[in-house]
């Protein structure tokens, strides 16, 4: 893990108006810059540079974040690596904590494995040169050179050492680990060595800088397996890359959007004929990390697939990895091709104005969502309609885009004959049954729950399990007083609503309840975000926050980390000391940031001060007002009773 007070003091060193100003022309705008928005198409300048904050925000589509943030956005590198690349142009080298290396760390392999694939990467773009009959193979896909040279298209040639030309020293251990040779014992136990890729054209696989971290390779004629990919290894995870993003960038960021395909040659080929935002999964169902890469890059996402079965069940495994990505501001979409053809087949047929107009038809998410489930489970009979709520409840839950949410409970309830109230009942009583089953449904901290899901902020804890993030924010569910909940925000990395629970990781004690205790919340999470970006933008004031009952748990631990911060401290030092302690504050953070831009106008210290000040008494007059109705709804039967409501009376009067 790289410790906190180096990215501290990385921040501190660094300009980001140095940073961003590599890549984008800024300008002089009062006291920040202006520019156009590198990660949308505009034409009028709305991207703010702010370098008294050290924060980026673009009015127009809402990207913001720091130094570090901008990079890991623009160049879609991992948090080490941005930190890596920053501290390197500043040429200090990045520490690690003692007992974390391979954790967080970069791997000291690393450098070696990737010389050696650049090696092989260009011993097989030789090698392609001297094949006519791998050249002929690729002019007959109709492959250019000038689109094999792009991609770094190669061939490996049918031998089993071939690679001994380009690395001498054959018998290095860093050529297994890299994936290039396959090591395996003999019958007389002792153990033989030879390529793993032999007679197939190579497609190298590029992360955000350019550098190969692995291959595929395609036959040339006939044989099994059809396409072979590198394996797992230090530097490349088929689960996280992407075939072609690397060539891509550009075109994803004029297009503001990305088209995901099944095949290195789809890929290629899209390019050839003029689509050049497409990327390919590596052999493996779509994940939440690619889904989760692809979003940081276009507000558009849309999946090709064959119109087949296999490639509706494809679809249907991206989708549910896609749900718990999924943003309002963002679009994901699906594009089912003829049965006759693929990507590459289709763009050759029909050209790439065709391709494009096909992808203007492309499904959106919540079409899919709804129309595969209607035809799974046939709407004529009760049983069917029962069980189009039992297999959505499960969907919607893991759906992190709270108004495509709440429109898709509306079109549930339309499907299943029910009122929307009926549907939000049931899949709350789901929610509150599964957390009972696993054990899991612990006494809330201060967040507290309001009702079994839903909530805006999920300031009471999280539950870890398979059953995916069981996000409610902002959605349809509200608690008895018919407010949003404060405290049910919940979390996991699976699909599927059945699974094993693991741990309770919010405040309070782990325990088990029939039904999770109703609570009424602290405040209105609008007012809580927007206090919360007062104190990320201006740091120094979150001393001066008056803690009370009036705050929630999450509110006060949030102040509290900016207050220890050091002095002159920015918004982006805020938000770089929680991204690893505490990424769900900088979530809210980022959500009150994408509701509250107009807050990144320039306030000085005595206008933030003064909104922050009243932003506590809004709160703390609410907190009282809600005391004061519940102790009057209950009755004021013993003199203690009428001490607190007295006691109550007269804070409401000072406020």
């Amino acid at each position: 893990m790289i410790p906190q007070s180096f990215i501290q003091d990385l921040l501190a060193r660094v300009d980001i108006v140095d940073v961003v100003g590599r890549y984008v022309r800024l300008k002089k705008a009062g006291a920040n810059y202006l520019g156009l928005c590198p990660f949308h198409t505009e034409k009028s300048p709305s991207f703010t540079v702010s370098p008294t904050k050290q924060f980026y925000h673009c009015f127009g589509c809402g990207a913001h974040g720091s130094a570090i943030g901008f990079l890991m956005e623009h160049a879609g590198l991992g948090y080490v690596d941005a930190v890596t690349d920053l501290a390197r142009s500043l040429g200090l080298e990045v520490p690690r904590e003692p007992g974390t290396v391979g954790r967080a760390g970069p791997d000291p392999r690393t450098p070696g494995l990737l010389d050696l694939l650049a090696r092989a990467a260009q011993f097989y773009r030789r090698r392609l040169k001297d094949t006519p009959r791998a050249i002929d193979y690729l002019k007959g896909r109709g492959l250019t050179g000038e689109i094999a040279a792009r991609f770094g298209i190669g061939y490996a040639p049918d031998q089993w050492r071939g690679l001994e030309a380009a690395v001498p020293d054959y018998e290095a251990p860093a050529l297994v680990e890299a994936g290039l040779v396959i090591e395996s014992e003999g019958d007389d136990g002792r153990k033989r060595r030879y390529d793993r890729f032999r007679d197939r054209i190579m497609f190298p696989i590029r992360n955000p800088r350019g550098q190969v971290i692995g291959f595929g390779g395609r036959v040339l004629d006939r044989g099994e397996p059809k396409y072979l990919n590198s394996p797992e290894t230090p530097v490349f995870s088929k689960g996280r890359e992407l075939y072609g993003l690397f060539e891509a960038r550009d075109g994803i960021r004029r297009e503001n959007c990305v088209l995901v395909v099944e095949g290195y040659m789809d890929v290629v080929m899209l390019a050839r004929h003029g689509v050049g935002n497409a990327v390919a999964t590596l052999g493996t169902s779509t994940t939440p990390d690619h889904v989760r890469k692809l979003l940081r890059l276009a507000d558009r996402v849309v999946f090709a697939f064959d119109g087949d079965a296999a490639g509706r069940k494809a679809a249907w495994r991206a989708l549910e990895a896609s749900l718990p990505q999924a943003a309002d501001a963002r679009r994901i979409d699906f594009l089912f091709l003829p049965p006759e053809h693929d990507p590459d087949s289709f763009v050759r047929a029909h050209g790439a104005e065709g391709f494009r107009e096909a992808l203007a038809g492309a499904m959106p998410l919540s079409e899919l969502l709804v129309t595969e489930l209607s035809e799974r489970v046939g709407l004529e009979t009760p049983e069917g309609r029962a069980r189009l709520l039992a297999e959505a409840a499960p969907l919607l839950q893991a759906l992190a885009a709270p108004a495509l949410k709440l429109q898709l409970v509306h079109r549930v309830a339309e499907l299943a004959r029910l009122g929307v109230d009926e549907v939000e009942r049931y899949f709350a009583s789901q929610a509150a049954q599964h957390a009972a089953r696993a054990g899991q449904a612990g006494r809330p901290g201060a967040g507290s729950h309001g009702g079994p899901v839903g909530g805006a902020d999920g300031q009471g804890g999280s539950r870890s399990g398979d059953a995916g993030p069981w996000q409610g924010n902002a959605g349809p569910w509200q608690d008895e007083a018919g407010l949003p909940g404060e405290g049910r925000s919940w979390s996991g990395e699976g699909r599927s609503w059945g699974g094993e629970g693991r741990s309770w990781s919010g405040r309070g004690r782990p325990g088990f309840r029939d039904r999770p205790v109703p609570r009424p919340p602290v405040a209105r999470p609008d007012l809580e975000a927007r206090l919360r970006l007062l104190v990320a933008l201006h740091p120094g004031l979150a001393s001066t926050v008056e803690r009370g009952e009036w705050l929630s748990a999450g509110l006060i631990e949030w102040v509290d980390r900016v207050a220890v911060l050091p002095p002159g401290s920015t918004a982006g030092n805020v938000v770089e000391s929680l991204r690893e302690a505490d990424p769900e504050s900088v979530r809210a953070f980022e959500r009150a940031l994408a509701s509250d831009a107009a807050a990144l106008a320039d306030l000085t210290a005595a206008e933030a001060a003064a909104e922050l000040s009243a932003a506590v008494a809004q709160l703390r007059d609410r907190h009282v007002r809600r005391q004061i109705d519940e102790l009057a709804k209950a009755g004021i039967r013993t003199d203690e009773d009428r001490e607190r409501y007295q006691a109550l009376m007269a804070m409401r009067a000072r406020s």
